[in-house]
């Protein structure tokens, strides 16, 4: 089953590890110029090679900075209610 790639809603290649490694040159070759190339062993997903390009627009967006309201809204207690009164001691 190819999953698709989700820059060009194409699926992604996959190859088994030894293949890979046997013609790495052209997985290395689709990767720079098709986009990302899946690399399973024993059958499980395993690694994507993908081109530079694509690996640095990937971790810069990653580490985009959000706003205060974006971040809170996104965290996994957004909608709790707490319960924030506090007891004065003297």
């Amino acid at each position: 089953m190819k999953k698709t790639n989700a820059s060009s809603k194409r699926p992604l290649d996959s190859w088994q590890l030894q293949t890979a490694k046997a013609r790495f040159s052209e997985v290395f070759h689709r990767a720079r110029t098709e986009g990302p190339q899946r690399i399973t062993r024993l059958g499980k997903e395993t690694v994507v090679m993908v081109a530079e390009e694509e690996f640095d627009r990937l971790t810069r967006e990653s580490h985009e900075p959000k706003s205060l309201v974006q971040f809170l809204r996104q965290s996994p207690l957004a909608g709790v209610d707490l319960d924030l009164d506090r007891h004065r001691d003297s």
